[in-house]
């Protein structure tokens, strides 16, 4: 992992084009902003991970649907 320490209004560069911005820091909150282009998506990782658990749910459940599908088509 790498560490970097920023101060307000200082930035990190990420590959050519995503820029992280520190807009504030108050008591054990910062504040960033993040700059990238629109086709990437942006999450908070507990938001990021209750996205995968739930695709993962779903990819669960169709394949389910699909094989009692399959079956019934078998018994016609």
């Amino acid at each position: 992992m790498l560490v970097l320490t920023r101060k307000t209004n200082q930035s990190i560069q990420i590959g050519d084009n995503i820029e992280l911005t520190i807009l504030s820091i108050e008591g054990d909150q910062v504040k960033l902003g993040i700059n990238a282009p629109k086709n990437i998506d942006i999450h908070r990782k507990e938001i990021y991970l209750a996205i995968q658990e739930e695709n993962s749910q779903a990819a669960v459940a169709s394949m389910d649907l699909l094989k009692k599908l399959s079956e019934g088509v078998k018994g016609i």
